[in-house]
């Protein structure tokens, strides 16, 4: 298990339209052994205004970990990924790409956005809890993530 992830709150960010899908999220997170505290958001352009501290945003916590879906309205997941990764104060934030999409394009687009990892939102019940658990797992007790930059 990851000495840093152990012992700290890690704050996670899911930039999520489908309110079913947050809820699923949101409840398997709830049931996890790691401490987490997830931070939901409905659009690309609320993602931003997170993540840069804007508006009502100006007090909450950098994310450790980003869970985004690519199709939102107002700004959309690939044009957030590019954003992320394009700021030396925010590229280093891991990305986890969940979605729908399993077009090759999608995948490619992402993986050349420098996406940390990329997912296909099983349609199965069963199945998507199990993506979720396997996601808090990795992120969340092997993987070493790197100490919060303040921006």
């Amino acid at each position: 298990m990851s000495s840093y992830n152990r012992f700290k709150v890690l704050q996670i960010l899911l930039v999520e339209d489908s309110k079913s899908d947050a809820v699923l999220i949101a409840e398997t997170l709830s049931e996890s052994k790691f401490l987490n505290e997830l931070n939901i958001v409905r659009d690309g352009a609320e993602a931003s205004d997170y993540l840069y501290r804007r508006g009502k945003y100006t007090d909450v916590n950098r994310p450790d970990l980003i869970l985004l879906d690519l199709n939102l309205p107002k700004k959309n997941g690939r044009e957030l990924l590019a954003e992320i990764k394009a700021d030396d104060n925010l590229k280093s934030i891991p990305i986890v790409i969940l979605t729908t999409s399993s077009a090759e394009t999608d995948i490619l687009k992402s993986y050349q956005l420098n996406v940390n990892c990329y997912l296909v939102k099983p349609v199965d019940l069963e199945q998507f809890i199990q993506v979720v658990r396997s996601i808090e797992y990795f992120w969340l007790a092997l993987v070493e993530l790197p100490a919060h930059q303040h921006n």
